[in-house]
């Protein structure tokens, strides 16, 4: 009987809703920021990776993503119960109240600044602070709802990870940083605007001026197109700048064709499948592309200290 009490005192405590929690810090989109922020920080330090930056960067920015995302939840919680894809989220359902997700947000966005400030480094810690104005305020309260041109404009604040893996382990920003984050700014819009295709509707009911919403469909799959296109260009700029070598190169060239080969599908079926089918392979696209970074940087690293047993 004891534990059943205990039991039933989980369930209803403090820590009950801890999934619902988890969810509005967006723990997927989370794991992708945190996983191209590795990459800036391993990028930037190929032979000796600071324990500091990769535990408490790691954890000062994962911390303000999530405090972010928690922001978002917040404002979008009436469109949130209005749209299928977001229907089953903590406060459409009300599992969760605008005054706890707040304060959640304010708590875990607190101690994420603070670990930069302390723990890392100035520069490391203003960026992400702009990066979760830009994201949860300027993009979520503004941008969003004003202008069809919304992912494109408030796509660098989802841009800023591998810069702030950079920055975490030099403690400034550089050439190859800002490529990192140019890399990620171009490959928004042809990713959210294939979700966008495929959600339309959605959009269209709650009065998100989503591209397709506004401009329609095809004119949307063309520019879907052309950012692809134009993605496949600055990912080319790593090994123009002999930052990277071939291996990179004809990795970022088959991904890239690859992505071509799903936008320019998505032009001619109008099929809304491909569209999903385009969002779901940009999402495998950009682990792999920054998978080839590392993997590119790393193998010279290796093959020295191979020859110098």
């Amino acid at each position: 009987m004891s534990s059943l009490i205990r039991a039933l005192h989980l369930n209803t405590g403090p820590w009950a809703h801890w999934r619902d929690y988890l969810e509005l810090c967006k723990p997927k989109v989370v794991a992708l920021m945190l996983f191209t922020a590795w990459v800036g920080m391993f990028l930037a330090s190929p032979e000796a990776m600071p324990w500091n930056a990769l535990v408490f960067g790691t954890l000062g920015i994962g911390l303000v993503a999530g405090s972010a995302a928690a922001i978002n939840h917040v404002v979008d919680r009436h469109v949130d119960g209005v749209m299928r894809r977001t229907q089953r989220r903590p406060l459409p359902t009300g599992h969760l109240d605008v005054r706890r997700c707040l304060t959640f947000a304010g708590a875990i966005g607190a101690i994420g600044m603070a670990i930069l400030v302390l723990q890392v480094n100035t520069i490391t810690a203003v960026l992400t602070f702009l990066s979760l104005v830009g994201y949860a305020f300027i993009y979520t309260m503004f941008l969003k709802r004003a202008t069809p041109q919304n992912i494109v404009i408030g796509g660098a604040a989802g841009a800023t990870p591998p810069l702030l893996g950079w920055t975490a382990v030099t403690g400034q920003v550089d050439a190859y940083a800002l490529v990192l984050f140019l890399i990620i700014f171009t490959w928004t819009p042809p990713h959210f605007w294939a979700l966008a295709i495929y959600r339309k509707e959605d959009y269209a009911k709650v009065g998100i001026p989503m591209l397709p919403v506004t401009h329609g469909d095809e004119f949307t799959r063309w520019h879907v197109l052309f950012y692809t296109i134009l993605l496949v260009l600055v990912t080319l700029l790593p090994y123009l700048m002999g930052e990277n070598g071939v291996l990179y190169l004809v990795g970022a060239l088959l991904l890239g064709g690859v992505f071509v080969h799903h936008a320019v599908r998505m032009l001619r079926s109008r099929d809304p499948r491909d569209a999903i089918k385009t969002f779901v392979f940009s999402i495998v696209y950009l682990m792999v592309l920054f998978a080839f970074l590392i993997i590119d940087r790393f193998l010279p690293v290796l093959s020295d200290r191979i020859a110098q047993i």
